[in-house]
């Protein structure tokens, strides 16, 4: 028998032999599912599954106190659409947004900069910044409420320099500019602690060849520093922008929507509609709407990473 027909026999006896169902790579397959299914099976019950309700209950006209719920199709985008306060509520939920993302990461990275620096206490700087965000938002938010009344601790200091200090949470402008403080003071020290890791991984030897090069501190800062953290700038704006679309608690505790509707966005007014008027199918219809637009400025900023986040190019 030759070699040739030996190789024959076997690949005869190979093609008639049933196939094995769990091969290896199908075992592999298979335990990579079982690895990932708590977090699919998380995801489809928390996150799809009550996001396809939301849509098929802004499809509805829902009255708890009467017992109806009937299916009144795109009459709540209609609503919608037509609602006199929508846009004071979009402008408030603009204007609130754009103030916090800006002044949250401006003062986080300005702070991350400079506790990066090799001085004394910069440990213990960078344990206060941070312990804010440790604290209970409900807690930390009543604390502010009676700090910025009339007669409240900020207005008591200011007195004290000869200044007499506004009713804060009571004038259009003065009620959003503290709702915003409140919000930043709470949560910029994790903005800031994501700024240090960045930093701290940055080569110190860019910084001194390009100093010997006669490169300024503005210079280094905008040449070195911010292109090689911009990754970290790209997922802190994600997540800053993300979560001011998402602020209720302080607006709830502060100011309660007011002084008229300076302080009402969005979440504020998707609650008011849904829970204090009970008109539970226009308040799913403006949570479509939030989704919607968190959605949407988060696609933006992913799909503009390349123009100017570093590696992304």
């Amino acid at each position: 028998m030759t070699v040739t027909d030996l190789g024959n026999r076997v690949a005869e006896r190979a093609a008639t032999r049933p196939r094995r169902f769990w091969t290896i790579p199908r075992r592999d397959a298979l335990v990579g599912y079982l690895m990932i299914s708590p977090q699919l099976v998380g995801s489809a019950l928390f996150v799809l599954l009550p996001l396809g309700l939301v849509i098929y209950y802004s499809l509805q006209e829902w009255n708890v106190l009467a017992g109806t719920f009937e299916f009144v199709g795109g009459d709540n985008y209609a609503k919608l659409l037509a609602d006199p306060k929508m846009g004071q509520v979009l402008t408030s939920t603009a204007l609130f947004s754009v103030g916090l993302v800006v002044l949250n990461l401006a003062l986080a990275l300005a702070l991350a900069i400079l506790l990066n620096q090799r001085l004394r206490g910069t440990t213990f700087f960078r344990t206060v910044f941070f312990s804010p965000v440790l604290v209970s938002l409900v807690a930390w938010t009543i604390v502010w409420q009676f700090l910025l009344q009339q007669d409240g601790g900020i207005n008591g200091v200011l007195g004290v320099a000869g200044v007499k200090g506004p009713n804060w949470l009571r004038g259009e402008t003065t009620a959003l500019l503290s709702v915003v403080v409140v919000q930043v003071v709470k949560n910029v020290g994790l903005n800031m602690v994501l700024f240090l890791a960045a930093l701290q991984g940055v080569p110190r030897q860019l910084y001194e060849a390009a100093e010997l090069d006669g490169a300024g501190a503005w210079t280094r800062f905008r040449r070195i520093t911010v292109p090689l953290i911009s990754p970290t700038i790209l997922l802190t704006s994600i997540v800053t922008v993300v979560g001011s679309l998402q602020v209720f608690a302080q607006i709830a505790v502060l100011t309660q929507g007011g002084p008229g509707m300076s302080t009402t966005v969005l979440v504020y007014y998707l609650y008011q509609q849904a829970f204090q008027f009970r008109h539970l199918g226009y308040g799913a219809t403006l949570s479509v709407l939030l989704f919607l637009i968190v959605a949407a400025l988060t696609l933006l900023q992913w799909r503009l990473r390349r123009k100017w986040v570093f590696h992304e190019s």
